[in-house]
């Protein structure tokens, strides 16, 4: 039997250990980069490599030979804050879709960043109003992409992204008149973001949206106070009297479709 193929776009913080961690499950990758120093890097890791920049019109014929045979495509690489982000994420997107069949599965790593505050929990099923500009191209994406192909598109929507060099004690460290001290956090650990894409694609969970996050929302407060000291840095100084806006994410779609029970459900198991 071939072995299932999967390409990869953006073989960063995340892209690059899910690409180990599925190469370990006997799947063979293409992994892309637009740094041509990555190149040895991926190579030296079992990565099939592809060097390039999204939305260069020279580039076809690699866009072409990168997504070419492989089952499952994820899409993983998050919009540059530079001005007219909105379009450009877009027409980023827009250049590959010509070379993707009606046969592909897509992961798209999308962001929680599409929903509004709330001060309540989130859903899924919740109309989306993005708050920032990041936010708002992202969702333009999801819209993009669904449009294509919604049958064979998932959307995971990732909280914040820790763990390993992502240590979020250097974060908030040192920072004074820090805002919604009281409010609640959305992360997940980089080792949960592998496991819900790894689940998605055991699962065969198709044509879905899905939150990635943490079980449990600390006070933004007690979290990178804690995650500073522990990182021996000053914490940071929040105000004391304010109203607070925040969201909950909730992660039950994630755990119940997929069966997925979170390595890092507490995040201030982190900080401690």
């Amino acid at each position: 039997m071939n072995k299932k193929q999967i390409s990869i776009l953006g073989c960063g913080w995340l892209g690059l250990p899910l690409a180990k961690h599925l190469i370990s499950k006997n799947y063979v990758i293409k992994g892309s980069s637009t740094s041509i120093s990555k190149k040895s890097i991926l190579t030296e890791a079992g990565i099939q490599p592809y060097i390039f920049k999204l939305g260069e019109n020279n580039n076809q014929d690699i866009y072409r030979d990168f997504l070419s045979g492989s089952d499952i495509i994820i899409i993983n690489f998050p919009p540059r804050r530079i001005p007219d982000i909105i379009n450009i994420y877009q027409e980023q997107i827009r250049s590959i879709l010509p070379y993707i069949n009606d046969s592909q599965k897509v992961i798209f790593v999308s962001s929680t960043s599409v929903y509004q505050n709330t001060n309540d929990w989130v859903t899924e099923s919740v109309e989306n109003k993005p708050e920032k500009e990041s936010g708002r191209a992202v969702l333009a994406v999801e819209n993009v992409l669904k449009s294509y192909s919604k049958e064979n598109l998932t959307v995971l929507r990732l909280a914040g992204l820790i763990g390993y060099d992502r240590v979020p004690g250097r974060f908030l460290a040192n920072k004074k008149e820090v805002a919604n001290g009281k409010a609640p956090i959305n992360v997940i650990h980089q080792d949960d973001c592998i496991g819900l894409i790894d689940a998605i694609i055991e699962h065969n969970s198709w044509g879905e949206t899905i939150n990635g996050c943490a079980d449990e929302h600390p006070l933004r407060k007690e979290f990178y106070t804690l995650a500073a000291t522990k990182a021996n840095l000053t914490p940071p100084e929040f105000k004391e009297t304010e109203s607070i806006q925040f969201k909950k994410i909730s992660n039950t779609k994630s755990k119940t479709l997929l069966d997925y029970k979170y390595k890092y459900p507490d995040p201030l198991i982190l900080v401690r």
